[in-house]
């Protein structure tokens, strides 16, 4: 490759994606990896560094927007660290993904990113540059609304059935343990839960994944999945509300990222409380892409953003 390019990096929970873009607008690379979120993924920095050691010598800038970025000084030193030891004389900006999903959304105007993939957490941004965070307090006592939380609830709602603790839910069982693989009989089912449990390498983004079959029963009709992704978007609701009343006066809009929220049910469910969504102009990787090109000096104006849409159409967006 001679062309000058531009790279972003979104660093999610349980993926992260590289996009390498010509100045012709034009995907000169793409490449997703797991996670590399350092609160909770021990192979965070080597995935990283593989993926910005993957850069081309032509590459003139990097955005990047890292999971668990700013809310921990010792994290946030060592991920500046692993990212400039890398880049070296590749000029670069680094933010926390959700700021990055927000300025994708809106393409740099203001808005409420809410963010549900494996955490979750809203981002708000003004016109002035002021910006503020709801939730995002991890898995311990937080990522209300999150994948990982749905999958957990559907897990406690399982095991409440297999008890006999709750009967009027009845109907959740046979179509989610088929999603999971299990056997649907209560006396098989539950050693095999067990041991499905026993075994996960990597809990959280197990238990995250299970959100999609949540997400697939309630758009079937299945009315204990509906209840479940009704709670969460009560819960992700309250994320909204708090974010405008921090950003007062502004009525600001919101709209979305992650995997979750690629459920219609759920976002509905959120609009009956928070109005319409407005959908992001650009996937969470598109605000590296911007803010990439304009340290590059590259036009980033409107004209350009749309063709960028229309380019990452084809290119996975990380969560």
């Amino acid at each position: 490759m001679t062309e000058p390019c531009i790279a972003a990096i979104d660093g999610g929970g349980s993926k992260t994606l590289l996009v390498v873009l010509r100045q012709d607008g034009t995907v000169a690379a793409s490449r997703q990896t797991g996670g590399t979120n350092p609160f909770d993924q021990p192979l965070w920095r080597e995935r990283l560094t593989g993926l910005l050691q993957a850069l081309p010598v032509e590459t003139q800038s990097v955005g990047l927007g890292l999971a668990g970025y700013g809310e921990s000084e010792t994290l946030c030193a060592r991920q500046k660290n692993a990212v400039s030891e890398n880049l070296r004389d590749i000029p670069y900006s680094l933010t926390n993904d959700v700021d990055m999903a927000c300025s994708a959304a809106f393409g740099g105007q203001p808005g409420i990113l809410l963010l549900s993939g494996t955490g979750s957490m809203a981002w708000a941004s003004d016109a002035a540059g002021k910006h503020c965070r709801v939730g995002g307090w991890g898995s311990l006592f937080g990522d209300e609304g999150s994948a990982y939380q749905i999958g957990r609830n559907a897990l406690a709602l399982l095991t409440h059935i297999l008890d006999g603790r709750n009967t009027q839910d009845a109907s959740f069982l046979a179509p989610f343990t088929a999603a999971m693989g299990l056997p649907s009989s209560p006396e098989l089912c539950t050693p095999a839960l067990l041991e499905w449990y026993g075994t996960l390498e990597h809990p959280r983004s197990a238990v995250a994944a299970l959100a999609r079959h949540v997400s697939a029963l309630a758009e079937d009709g299945c009315v204990p999945a509906m209840a479940l992704l009704d709670q969460a978007a009560s819960d992700l609701a309250t994320h909204i509300i708090a974010a405008r009343r921090k950003m007062p006066g502004l009525d600001l809009p919101w709209s979305y990222a992650g995997g979750t929220l690629q459920s219609a049910y759920l976002r509905n469910a959120i609009a009956r409380q928070c109005g319409a969504p407005r959908p992001p102009l650009l996937p969470p990787i598109g605000g590296g892409l911007i803010s990439a090109a304009r340290q590059a000096g590259w036009a980033a104006d409107t004209h350009w953003i749309q063709s960028l849409s229309r380019t990452l159409d084809t290119v996975g967006s990380g969560a």
